[in-house]
């Protein structure tokens, strides 16, 4: 089993901060202005960011979904036209939208892009984020709705008209005329006793958030039990940040600098917003660091910094190139295939991970060592160009 690597594209905005889904705000007129310091997520920033992951070996990038970002599915349509290779893990809230439609809308962007879509299924944790596109089914009804959408698709994409009658959908003859060639695997998450047995059943990659090791063999030995009484086999992902550096000291430098500008009251505000969400994988988030600045290297290189003031994702891997390697087999060791990372700003630290620890996990056979996932400038066995760090 080898690595697959992915990166990750900041359609909410990117900066030499700690930016999320408060990047932008509204000023006195209504209409979005620009916070200080960030990268507005404009088609040619995006692009280069997309190149930069296609030519340093990543296989897809992940884009969020949201009210607070731009839309996946338009942004990495667009995208596709400017890359050859890349993949791109789209993610979708299956509650906004019919199943029939997801599934052609799947089908068509595989002709698009000639086959590089992967879905990655958000049912949602966040009640009020949640009503903001219409939806005010509770956690765990949103998880049964998943369940049965995920059912839909998957029967659509058969090429024959396809009925269904569950609590939330009834389709007659839902139908693609054209199914998706080859079908988008699927990557679902979710940490609560709602969405295990939907991964179970309908996820081909179980994608969990950072967590230490022993928490992580826990959620796979989970999810593996279940698949199992299901009758199928799932594969494992993490979803991560990195902090690369050519040295340990100068990794934890660049990590705690990232703290610098958050003051106390901005990390409280944070962690009591994050504090009202439902969902499971997030408490777990908090739970790691507490909401205190203190000891936020909760396992060997992995740092939850990041957990202070992000939802969703908040550890990192930081530390030289050959200890992050380590890490990662440590994870690959576990069961993890695929590694879905990101930093700050998106396109430098692409370069950092790309061009330092993708050759260290090639000479250790986790890689293909061939010109396709390796940076050029290492695969053609000359040193790795490194981005100059720095605020």
């Amino acid at each position: 089993m080898t690595v697959h690597l992915h990166w990750f594209l900041p359609t909410g905005g990117d900066g030499r901060t700690l930016v999320d889904r408060h990047a932008y705000a509204a000023n006195a007129v209504g209409r979005a202005r620009r916070a200080d310091g960030v990268r507005a997520p404009d088609i040619e920033y995006l692009a280069q960011i997309a190149k930069a992951a296609e030519q340093l070996g990543f296989e897809a990038v992940l884009t969020p979904t949201g009210t607070w970002c731009e839309d996946a599915w338009l942004t990495t349509v667009a995208l596709a036209q400017h890359t050859e290779r890349l993949k791109f893990l789209v993610a979708f809230r299956p509650g906004v939208v019919s199943p029939t439609l997801a599934a052609q809308m799947a089908a068509t962007y595989q002709r698009i892009t000639r086959g590089r879509l992967l879905l990655n299924v958000v049912t949602g944790g966040d009640s009020a984020e949640q009503r903001r596109f219409g939806d005010h089914l509770g956690h765990d009804q949103r998880y049964a709705r998943t369940d049965e959408f995920l059912s839909v698709v998957r029967g659509v994409w058969s090429g024959q008209p396809y009925d269904f009658d569950g609590s939330h959908y009834r389709i007659e003859g839902g139908l693609t005329a054209l199914p998706p060639d080859p079908l988008p695997e699927i990557f679902f998450g979710g940490s609560s006793a709602a969405a295990g047995p939907v991964a179970a059943r309908h996820a081909d990659v179980y994608l969990t958030w950072g967590e230490p090791p022993a928490q992580v063999r826990e959620k796979i030995d989970w999810i593996r039990s279940l698949a199992e009484r299901e009758g199928r086999t799932v594969r494992f992902g993490i979803r991560l940040h990195s902090v690369s550096r050519d040295s340990s000291a100068a990794a934890w430098s660049t990590a705690n600098r990232l703290l610098d500008d958050l003051d106390a009251d901005t990390v409280a505000a944070a962690q009591s917003a994050l504090g009202r969400s439902e969902s499971v994988g997030q408490q777990r988030m908090l739970a790691l660091h507490g909401g205190s600045r203190d000891e936020l290297e909760i396992s060997p290189n992995l740092w939850a910094g990041v957990g202070l003031v992000r939802g969703g994702a908040g550890t990192a891997l930081v530390g030289s190139h050959a200890e992050v390697a380590d890490r990662i087999e440590e994870y690959h060791a576990l069961g993890i295939e695929h590694f879905v990372l990101s930093g700050y700003p998106h396109l430098e630290e692409a370069y950092w991970f790309g061009e330092g620890v993708i050759p260290v996990l090639a000479s250790r056979g986790l890689l293909p060592r061939t010109t396709e996932s390796l940076p050029r400038t290492a695969a053609g066995g000359g040193a790795p160009l490194l981005v100059a760090g720095g605020r």
